[in-house]
Order: C-alpha cells, then structure tokens, then sequence
C-alpha cells in the first residue's frame, strides 16, 4: 500500500478502438482527491482528444515526483506504445497485447504497493481471445494474476450492493460450481471486504437461493437443503450476519433491503438484472477477495460510440470514487 495520505490510483487503457479513451478524456476532466495515473498510449489519448474537441494536457510519469491531487483536464500518463493505428470503432488484434500490457502494469503496480487501486474501462474479450489467450474477463484475470484462490465479483450503486458465488459461467454448470467450501469461501470474503473496504462493522449479507422459491423445501431442488443452509447456518455461528436463503423473485423488495449491506446472488443473471435495472450508467463493478483494489465500469465497450462524444463518463467517474474511498478505508485498517 502506497503511504501517502493521498492515494494513488491507476486507470488501465481498455479497448483502444471503444469508448474506453472517450470516457477516460471525459471522466478526468474534473479533479480528484487523489493522484491519478493512466496507463495507456499517450497517441490514443492525444488523436481521441483531438476527435473529440478536449483540450488536454499530458505529462509522462516520473516516480521521483511527488504526490499531487488530480487537477481536471491534465493526465499523468505511463506511457505504453501501441502496436498500430487505432480507427474507432474498428477492433485490431495487433492492438490486444497492448491492452493485456495495461492490465499487467496495473496489477503488478498494486502489488508492488506503487499504485493504491485499479480502475479498468471495458475490454472487448473476443479480440483479447484472438491471441490464443482465453479471457474470460477482468475477475478472472486478476485472480490469476493475483494468485488469488477465492474472487468475488460485486456491482454496486446508490442504494444496493450485489454480489455473485459465480461469475461468467454457463447456466447449467452453476449448481455443481456451487459446493460448500467454495460458497464458505465466497462469504468470508465477502464479508472481510465489506468490512475493511467498506467500514461496515458487522456486515448484513442477504444471500438468494438457487431455484425457484429457494428450492421451496426440496421440492424444486435440494441445492439449498444440502448447500446453501448449511453453510449459513455454520458461518452465522461464527458471528456473520447471513439472511438467507432467500427466494430471488421478491427478495429485491425495498422492505427486504432496509438494512442490508449487501446481496449475495448464485449466479451472473439473478443477481445482475436487477443492479443494472437500478444503476446502469451509475453502477461500479467490484472484484473483491483480491490483495490488491479493483473497480470498473458497468457497461461494455460501446464500438458504436467511440469518438462520437455520445459515450457516458459517469459510470467510469462512479468506478474512480469507490476506487479512491476503498483505498482510503484500507489505508484505516493497515
């Protein structure tokens, strides 16, 4: 963790030929309580500036400088070349190991306490994919790089905190992907995080049953009989505070979420629908159970919109904010 009172945090590039430096241009032209690096192509910047009427101001990087606020319009830059041209809007795989560079800097700066946090714009996976690489996601990728054995993906807005016990897999591998070590694992993650990240002292955690009616006594599966209740039962034990299981389809109510911190969902589309229905544009995604910080946005890469300036910062804006206060929350607690 850096030692600075004043935070730093890293941005990584995202997909060159996206939004992701549209959103970057956009986000930094206010300032922050915080240092704010961006690891990226000063050319991408500079040339989607120019396309987008932003005035910008660039420095590379120096690590003897001292720690300085983020002031709007001006970014602090690690500099990282592309490999060829950028068209918006036109994907290229020769771009993807420059993307992968980003991502690699980011985690090992965090790691190596250079950088407080990360905040990743969208990626496109399939490009990344092309490279021989599988790229599931974000989550995935820093678990790995992290030699992490437990992540926890986790979305939030105003008002609502929702997490996953799995993340990007097909529906029907979800029940056997959910056993008790891993659902014990993803709770005391959760649960610490929420705790050092967070401030919140004794963690109110909601957790959805699997099938419909949360199994409805066994006779719409038994995932809850022999899973799910008897992992809650032991942790609550312990001292946590687990509601649950709970069935999905009313457990989203506004009386069932007075008081609660957060949402542990099953898997991706139960738990996902209902944050984004609330808070897209206005949501941050959260991988937790990492050593390091990691936040991003909650949207995609938009080919579409990119160095059109119809591309919407504020999610990013949101991912930096909950960047800045859980590095401050953990600097608290270390």
């Amino acid at each position: 963790m850096n030692t600075s009172s004043v935070p730093t945090i890293c941005i990584t590039s995202g997909e060159p030929a996206g939004i992701a430096p549209d959103i970057i241009l956009k986000a930094l032209q206010q300032p922050f309580n915080a240092r704010i690096l961006v690891l990226s192509s000063s050319t991408i910047l500079q040339q989607r500036a120019k396309q987008l009427g932003i005035e910008l101001k660039i420095k590379n990087h120096k690590t003897s400088e001292s720690v300085l606020t983020h002031s709007a319009g001006q970014l602090d830059v690690i500099n990282i070349p592309q490999a060829c041209e950028v068209t918006p809007g036109k994907l290229d795989v020769n771009n993807a190991e420059f993307v992968i560079k980003s991502l690699e800097l980011a985690a090992d700066g965090c790691l190596n306490n250079d950088f407080d946090a990360i905040v990743t714009p969208p990626v496109h996976k399939g490009i990344l994919c092309e490279t021989g690489t599988h790229f599931s996601g974000h989550t995935e990728y820093f678990q790995q790089r992290c030699n992490s054995d437990q992540v926890v993906m986790m979305l939030a807005t105003e008002g609502l905190k929702v997490a996953l016990a799995t993340t990007h897999l097909p529906l029907k591998e979800v029940s056997s992907a959910i056993t008790k070590e891993s659902l014990t694992q993803v709770i005391e993650a959760l649960n610490q995080d929420l705790k050092t990240r967070f401030g919140h002292k004794q963690p109110r955690i909601l957790v959805c049953g699997l099938n419909p009616h949360a199994g409805e006594d066994g006779h719409l599966g038994m995932e809850e009989i022999d899973t799910i209740i008897p992992v809650l039962k032991t942790l609550n034990a312990k001292g946590m505070s687990l509601v649950g299981p709970l069935p999905a389809d009313t457990l989203f109510s506004p009386k069932n979420l007075e008081n609660c911190d957060c949402v542990l969902a099953m898997y991706h589309d139960q738990g996902l629908p209902v944050l984004k229905y609330k808070g897209f544009g206005n949501a941050v995604n959260i991988t937790l159970g990492l050593p390091i910080i990691r936040t991003s946005v909650d949207h995609g890469t938009a080919l579409e919109l990119a160095g059109t300036g119809e591309a919407n910062e504020g999610s990013l804006i949101i991912a930096i904010n909950h960047a800045i206060e859980m590095a401050n929350n953990a600097k608290k607690v270390s």
